[in-house]
């Protein structure tokens, strides 16, 4: 009799599962855990790339490989300690069945099943390469339609949940009002409450149709800063009224619609939390973040809006929260507020691998000094077990891990190989970028372009975006296999740099038609006396040109659409929202957005532009700042009714 029982018990272990646990709800798991399995049930933690490190020693960038299988090491610490969550990143995907097999070994072991993590937004934050890479959020909100939005995300989640995968830290409903805000931008639905609550439930309710676990962020709102938290430590002065007003409608739709999880923000906000601390890089005093601040976590978001699911912490190295605090008060300051969730600084070597034993040893350390009260811990634990039994994912024995190896099914590998990336998933997110593409300006013959035989067309890339110069090589041959190009007719391709701002000006006004193709990714783009502006004004110079040789010029915007005011001379101006690294044309079998080819598409008359402008476009100062006075408001399309000087010219 003790013999089976112990053949039972080693079987339940393999499984990835206690005999004990197996029989317990969330309430009878969590008496069961010590201190430090709840601590360690708190916090997710990532293996992004490997080197050894030996003791003492710094650490160097070079030699890193990315970590896509499990060494001894991470296996080691993986098993010691029972992690609540994994985060994955783009260096721990390389193909389907190699995923599978990683998140497998991740499971390996007793205790409680680990939730694995995802940021898979689409378009721009997409980290699976060989996924369905999406359009992105604000293509979502100009194609004016939210069903889109619970389509792509519904695609998203399918993909991810067949390698294994739980959870997406998606959708953002940051509502991206102000046009200098460096890391959200597309990422968001719009700048208009309503839309981004009606896209933001839709896309929640997308995720969920797949049986994913969806993550509102970055509460109470991250749309309204000009500094990036990953780099810097945004402050925004907003009242609690005004963001009630304002930034906090779409997490309140969403956490009505059903959402059970909400990232913090690494902002500041002195109205509203006026907690100080020391700063460890400067001794001056800076007001506590939301990710910090029982006031925003628990008195706003528990108490005055109702929600009674999981807070997740943003990434806890960056900038925001390095270069202002330290570890131990990190740990208690945000466990106070009322964070269930704490995703802790992600291992790059050996080194940073040892560091998580020391975030695990400290925070069990503060619980048993009374700094952190337990009472808080078990609150926590209980919120994470509850959400993982109602996502199956509790009680689970089946993650196919044995004693020897990792195992996956041929079922479960085929199923990956064909449902992550489709066809039948990219004819979605073709339609839908379709959908998005918006014409603001079109004065006469100006768009679509009609190439007669013979004539050249130059497509000018930006320097901004010459990471997708590939687009053109891309449409020469979408041109071609359509037989849309008449006879002797040429497609050129270039990009502007430093050095080749005479030679792109001749290319133009040599050519019959000219398309220049526009990237801003922070306002510094608009400006020419800054580094990463310089080709505006090569295009201001361009645009000249053509038009003293009698000619017309489009300019597509291929990611934030705040650049269409830029260029004012423009006979017409197109958007499309995003565009994927390109720089060469993609391998048959690669993965990329279909927004800007679309665009170009639509430049030749081979794709509709149905989309509606989903943010404000304000006219910039003579600094090429954005200023209060709008140039074309929300909603506004040249599409099908012809804009104002179409209308004089009598088109």
């Amino acid at each position: 009799m003790r013999r089976f029982c112990l053949i039972l018990a080693m079987t339940l272990l393999f499984s990835g599962w206690t005999l004990a646990e197996d029989a317990g709800t969330p309430e009878t798991v969590l008496r069961g855990m010590s201190l430090r399995e709840k601590v360690a049930q708190m916090m997710i933690v990532s293996f992004r790339t490997w080197k050894e490190v030996p003791e003492g020693e710094n650490p160097k960038s070079d030699g890193r490989v990315p970590v896509t299988e499990l060494n001894d090491e991470i296996r080691s610490m993986l098993a010691r300690n029972r992690f609540g969550g994994i985060l994955l990143f783009g260096e721990n995907f390389r193909d389907p069945e190699q995923t599978l097999r990683l998140v497998s070994d991740m499971q390996k072991g007793g205790g409680v099943p680990r939730l694995i993590f995802v940021d898979q937004e689409g378009g721009n934050v997409n980290r699976v390469s060989f996924s369905t890479t999406g359009v992105g959020s604000m293509a979502l909100g100009a194609s004016a339609d939210a069903e889109n939005a619970r389509k792509m995300a519904a695609i998203h989640g399918k993909e991810i949940g067949l390698m294994g995968i739980h959870a997406d830290f998606a959708p953002v409903v940051d509502i991206n009002s102000n046009p200098a805000n460096p890391v959200i931008g597309i990422r968001s639905f719009s700048d208009d409450p309503q839309t981004v609550s009606a896209f933001g439930c839709a896309y929640l309710e997308g995720l969920h149709d797949a049986g994913i676990i969806a993550a509102l962020k970055h509460f109470p709102g991250h749309g309204n800063t000009a500094t990036d938290s990953h780099t810097g430590f945004p402050l925004i002065g907003s009242t609690y009224e005004e963001l009630k007003a304002l930034e906090l409608i779409p997490f309140q739709a969403a956490i009505q619609a059903g959402a059970d999880m909400v990232m913090t923000a690494h902002i500041q906000y002195p109205q509203i939390e006026k907690g100080t601390y020391p700063s460890v890089s400067t001794g001056e005093q800076v007001y506590l973040p939301a990710t910090m601040s029982r006031v925003i976590l628990t008195d706003i978001l528990r108490h005055d809006m109702g929600f009674d699911g999981v807070i997740v912490t943003d990434a806890l190295d960056m900038k925001a929260i390095t270069d202002n605090f330290s570890m131990e008060d990190t740990l208690t300051l945000t466990i106070q507020a009322g964070v269930d969730l704490l995703i802790l600084p992600a291992v790059y070597d050996s080194g940073h691998l040892r560091d998580l034993d020391t975030y695990l040893n400290m925070a069990v350390a503060l619980v048993e000094s009374g700094r952190i009260e337990e009472g808080r811990i078990d609150e926590s634990v209980l919120r994470i077990l509850k959400l993982k039994e109602k996502y199956g994912v509790l009680g689970r024995r089946d993650f196919t891990v044995t004693q020897e190896e990792i195992t996956v099914t041929q079922e479960e590998i085929t199923a990956a190989r064909n449902g992550v990336g489709s066809d039948e998933h990219n004819s979605v997110q073709w339609e839908i970028a379709r959908q998005a593409l918006t014409l603001l300006e079109r004065k006469k013959g100006a768009f679509p372009l009609e190439v007669k035989a013979g004539e050249k067309t130059l497509i000018l890339f930006a320097d901004s975006c010459a990471s997708r110069a590939g687009a053109g090589e891309l449409l020469r041959k979408m041109l071609e296999e359509r037989e849309a190009l008449p006879r002797g007719a040429e497609i050129i391709v270039m990009t502007n740099t430093r050095n080749n701002a005479e030679a792109c000006i001749r290319a133009a006004a040599g050519a019959d038609h000219v398309i220049l193709v526009h990237r801003v990714y922070s306002a510094a783009c608009l400006d020419p006396a800054t580094e990463d502006g310089f080709s505006s004004a090569a295009f201001d110079r361009v645009i000249q040109a053509v038009h003293e040789a009698g000619k017309t010029v489009i300019v597509v915007s291929c990611q934030l659409p705040y650049d269409a005011a830029r260029f004012p001379e423009a006979d017409a101006v197109l958007l499309t929202y995003w565009c994927s690294g390109m720089r060469e044309m993609p391998a048959a079998d690669s993965h990329w957005s279909p927004n800007l080819p679309a665009g170009l598409l639509a430049c030749f008359g081979l794709m509709e532009t149905p989309g509606r402008l989903p943010v404000n476009i304000p006219v910039l100062d003579e600094s090429f700042h954005p200023t209060e006075e709008i140039l074309w408001p929300r909603g506004t399309s040249a599409s099908g009714r012809g804009t104002e000087t179409e209308k004089q010219e009598g088109k």
